[in-house]
């Protein structure tokens, strides 16, 4: 997981594990702009296990840390 003031390049975005998977998080997270390719930087992590505060394609984004553990990036620089 990226730290505060890190960029990444997203690898994937996972759904889930097993039965049931909820692909619905996956669809939201693409709906946000958060796709293969795309660069995302941490702005600030809110401390135990709160929301993280992301730069995507320009716009400041809140997601909860469940949805950001979902988003496989490779670290720049």
């Amino acid at each position: 997981m990226l730290k505060d003031g890190e960029t990444g390049i997203v690898i994937s975005v996972k759904s889930g594990y097993g039965h049931g998977a909820r692909w619905g998080l996956k669809k939201r997270l693409m709906d946000m702009g958060i796709t293969p390719g795309t660069r995302i930087t941490v702005i600030k992590s809110a401390p135990f296990h709160g929301p993280m505060e992301i730069l995507v394609r320009g716009y400041r984004l809140a997601i909860g840390r469940g949805m950001a553990e979902r988003i496989f990036v490779e670290v720049e620089g």
